[in-house]
């Protein structure tokens, strides 16, 4: 169930990256029908593979037919994100909501309705298998209710995303000039963020809770049982609810809630139907052992890191992109730089993000699982009552002991850790202390990652990675495209910009013999003979000869700026005056920095 959690994430990101694209708002008839026959062949896909699979019952093994039940469905997940993303990068579908008004105001809205198209692909898989999955129940679970149990658990993942997108389209229409412009500010977006954050992870229970339909315990003994056990374990919580997951019939529990006054215990009916008394108060001393190890603190502490780093290393790491030596290859099969940059950058970020929500933030699952089941010894003297429900949550969904999982260790290795825990007791404390290590590196990690990201994007590192790139992306310029006389210049820029003032006017010379008009080069090299700032370099007469021939190819405000400048270093200062009067006159953008020309022509 929890993949389904990543799988929808992903889908996210592939929306979200969409933008990286070249738009393009042509509507063609043929787009809409691609997409139906699309969607059309994964619906025959699904169905032909789970009525392949329904013809083996009986003759392989159950736990070998739920083993390659979960095999398909993960791999029909996959393909139903290939396939949501060809509709998405392929065909662009999403695109024609341009010019809609609501989803030109709301573009969350639009996300929203694309989102829904890949939860489609995951209902087609659901409807598929549920003739296969509904007998890993202990009891009969009708196909709406398994659909629906499925869809209600996993909309959590988008909720904070939806809620944070629409409050952010909302703020974006308030006609208050200060709020927008600190909201862009690094700071803004941030405290925005975080803000957003705590308040989901306080008060995202109580919206979650009627999401997935879960109302109040009975008044009865089972309720009193169970408060019972919170009290004794020093548990502050606001409600004990009724999990009806999966139609009641799955034996398990859940806690949610960061701060007690929107904190509940969740319970399924087949756990207090299913379970002895003892065995009740296991799984719920592990769902405590959640919240006294501080477990969903650190949880929200992950995807804050999360979204932290990715926001100082978005920038950077699409520049380190444009760097890569693969674009010739894009080329050869027809595929422009720009292109080929967008399809590199939208799948780093889900290569990066499957391997942080799936490597690494699976790894602390499991390790906070183990810690969780290991909170019973601290209030019994043995786990028999773990182990045992373990069995019988093996038992009754007919699964393998073995059956392995991303987020927590399989049932089987769970029972041995706790066995091998019950004859050498000091395993527990030493998976306690594997968890600060844990824990502790991930902390240091992330504040060192988003230390160097902040340096690179805001502090004393921005202007050497600038340079960096900047060479980087200019010579892999100049080795696809070497007709392209422009780029040379730019190289001279460079140059001069590193204060290298021989190899800049190398660079620009070497522009001008190869293309002797190059009007970039021309004005650059003439202001650089006008006003280097190693008076060695400097050539007055070379200023003004380059200056002209300049103008005589392109009258505009910059050019005239620096022909000025010539005009002065030639003590000519009547025409330098003259020439930024019209550099004023033509210019559409910085006219204040045009004025102070004037005004410094005129006291000199």
């Amino acid at each position: 169930m929890f993949s389904n959690f990543l799988y929808f994430l992903i889908a996210l990101v592939i929306y979200t990256t969409s933008g990286l694209f070249e738009d393009t708002t042509r509507f063609e008839g043929g787009v809409i029908l691609s997409s139906l026959l699309l969607n059309i062949v994964f619906v025959l896909i699904c169905q032909t593979t789970f009525k392949r699979l329904t013809k083996m019952i009986g003759r392989i093994p159950f736990d070998r037919v739920d083993n390659l039940v979960n095999k398909y469905i993960s791999r029909l997940s996959i393909l139903a994100l290939m396939v949501f993303a060809l509709n998405i990068y392929g065909l662009r579908l999403h695109l024609y909501l341009r010019g809609i008004v609501i989803f030109d105001l709301f573009p969350t809205l639009g996300a929203l309705m694309f989102l829904s198209l890949f939860l489609f692909y995951l209902v087609v898989i659901w409807d598929a298998s549920y003739k296969i999955q509904k007998s890993a129940f202990s009891g009969q679970i009708s196909k709406k209710q398994y659909i629906v149990s499925n869809i209600s658990f996993s909309l959590p993942a988008l909720f904070p995303w939806f809620c944070l997108s629409i409050i952010a389209d909302m703020m974006a229409l308030v006609p208050y000039q200060p709020l927008q412009t600190f909201l862009k500010t690094p700071i803004g977006e941030m405290g925005y963020i975080a803000l957003f954050i705590v308040a989901i992870a306080i008060f995202g229970p109580v919206l979650i809770k009627r999401l997935w339909h879960c109302k109040p315990l009975e008044e009865g003994e089972q309720k009193k049982r169970l408060e019972a056990i919170c009290r004794n374990a020093g548990l502050r919580y606001s409600d004990i609810l009724k999990w009806e997951l999966f139609g009641g019939y799955m034996i398990t529990a859940g806690v949610m809630g960061l701060v007690a006054r929107f904190r509940y215990i969740l319970v399924t009916p087949a756990l207090l139907n299913s379970l002895s008394d003892e065995e009740i108060e296991a799984v719920i001393l592990h769902e405590i052992g959640h919240v006294q190890k501080h477990h969903m603190l650190f949880y929200l502490f992950f995807f804050a890191g999360f979204i932290a780093c990715n926001f100082v290393f978005f920038e950077p790491i699409g520049l380190l992109l444009y760097i890569l030596p693969v674009y010739g290859l894009f080329q050869f099969v027809g595929i422009d730089q720009a292109t080929a940059h967008s399809i590199l950058s939208s799948l780093t970020l889900i290569i990066l993000f499957v391997l942080y929500f799936r490597l690494v933030f699976g790894l602390y699952m499991r390790s906070f699982e183990r810690q969780a089941d290991l909170h019973i010894y601290e209030f019994k003297n043995n786990a028999l009552a773990m182990i045992s429900t373990f069995y019988k949550i093996a038992s009754y969904s007919r699964q393998s002991m073995e059956k392995p999982n991303w987020h927590h260790y399989s049932i089987g290795q769970r029972v041995r850790f706790l066995e091998n825990c019950q004859a050498k007791p000091d395993l527990i404390a030493r998976h306690h202390t594997r968890v600060k290590k844990l824990v502790s590196i991930y902390a240091i990690v992330v504040v060192f990652l988003f230390s160097c990201g902040y340096a690179i994007n805001y502090g004393w590192a921005k202007e050497s990675f600038g340079n960096f790139i900047t060479k980087k992306i200019l010579f892999q310029q100049m080795d696809l495209h070497p007709e392209n006389s422009d780029l040379y210049a730019l190289v001279g820029d460079y140059y001069y910009s590193r204060q290298d003032y021989q190899k800049a006017i190398d660079s620009y010379e070497n522009v001008l013999r190869v293309d002797p008009e190059n009007v970039h080069a021309l004005n650059n090299l003439s202001w650089l003979f006008s006003t280097c700032p190693d008076e060695m370099f400097r050539d007055n007469q070379q200023a003004l000869l380059l200056a002209r021939k300049a103008l005589a190819r392109k009258r505009e405000s910059y050019i005239l700026d620096t022909y000025a400048e010539a005009l002065l270093v030639n003590k000519d200062i009547p025409n330098a005056i003259a020439a930024a009067n019209e550099a004023l006159k033509l210019a559409k953008d910085k006219k204040n920095y045009y004025k102070s020309q004037i005004k410094r022509l005129e006291n000199m």
